[in-house]
């Protein structure tokens, strides 16, 4: 069976070298697989040739292995035909190029997303607060699945603590604002998004105006002072809010999004804790991948968000112990007379 098979390369290849389409070079290895199958259901069993060419079995999975093959590749190319938008000759530019076609193609065949999904993913815009624990690996997440705008507002700079869970800034970052750093590392990654830093806290005499230019909004900070103001900015916009928290082995995340309903951020925890109560990373510590964990989840949230995919965390809230490894949600609720997101007894998530 070896040498057929040898036999079969170097007719490919031989007709590669003569320019030989590869519909015609196919169509011949059809034709002598064809013949060799034919021939082996026809030879009595022990006869010299059967015994030279291989079991007809191996030469029927041979078979079907190829066209399990030439179907994924021929399914995978319609898929990419579908998506891409033809451009009149003077009209407008295709929305994908070859490459971004290639790049997202493992979500191109999924089902939830398909083409329009992408299409969406590029025609989104996300602000993320915070390039630190949570939003660093959320930045990644966003800018590989090809989302278009991503807007980063952080005004810390990178230090050598951060590097055991903001994966990604790197050694040579150390002393640089985490914005560029965060930026220089996507572009890397990705180079068909565009990613805005900006380098300042995210205060009241910005809030408005930034979040104007976004879909929506992941909050990746660890103070409850721009927790509640990234909240009550979403509300005031009538856009989701993708909400995150850690502290040393556990982490939450949320969607807080009134206008579809859900509870806002006000209605589950209406005042900070008392200091002490909720310290930070920097005081109670922090195990290196749970940022990870719950980063990637927030960014799988704001996928869902802007393609419509599957459920968003809307009125419910995930909990994850990585200490444990134990997952559990539960249900959120608006709070009556809310002085944020103005909930009445009427209106349920």
């Amino acid at each position: 069976m070896g040498w057929l098979l040898l036999l079969g390369v170097l007719i490919w290849l031989a007709g590669g070298w003569l320019d030989v389409s590869r519909g015609r070079r196919g169509a011949v290895l059809a034709a002598l697989w064809a013949l060799i199958t034919g021939a082996l259901a026809l030879l009595p069993p022990g006869h010299v040739l059967a015994q030279a060419w291989g079991p007809l079995s191996a030469w029927l999975i041979l078979g079907g292995v190829v066209l399990l093959v030439l179907g994924y590749m021929r399914g995978l190319a319609l898929l990419k035909t579908r998506v891409r938008e033809e451009p009149a000759p003077d009209g407008p530019q295709p929305l994908f190029s070859d490459a971004e076609l290639e790049r997202y193609a493992r979500h191109i065949v999924l089902r939830e997303l398909g083409g329009p999904g992408q299409k969406k993913l590029k025609e989104a815009s996300v602000l993320v607060i915070g390039a630190g624990g949570l939003g660093a690996p959320a930045l990644l997440y966003l800018a590989a699945a090809g989302v278009g705008r991503i807007g980063i507002v952080d005004d810390d700079e990178v230090s050598l603590s951060n590097l055991q869970r903001q994966v990604v800034h790197g050694d040579a970052d150390v002393g640089d604002p985490k914005v560029f750093s965060a930026t220089r590392r996507l572009k890397a990654l990705n180079p068909h998004v565009e990613i805005r830093p900006y380098k300042r806290r995210f205060d009241d005499a910005i809030a408005a105006e930034l979040l104007a230019d976004y879909d929506l909004i992941l909050d990746g900070s660890d103070n409850f002072d721009t927790r509640y103001l990234s909240n009550r900015t979403a509300v005031a916009a009538g856009k989701p809010l993708v909400s995150g928290a850690l502290s040393q082995w556990e982490g939450q995340l949320s969607v807080f999004h009134p206008a579809s309903g859900a509870p806002c951020y006000a209605c589950i925890f209406p005042e900070a804790p008392a200091e002490g109560l909720a310290p930070t990373c920097a005081e109670a510590g922090v195990v290196a991948p749970l940022p990870g964990v719950v980063g990637a989840m927030m960014a799988g949230e704001a996928v869902k968000l802007i393609t419509g995919a599957g459920a968003a965390l809307r009125g419910e809230m995930m909990i994850y112990d990585a200490l444990w490894g134990e997952t559990r949600k539960i249900a959120l609720k608006r709070r009556p007379g809310c002085p944020v997101c103005g909930a009445t007894d009427e209106v349920t998530p």
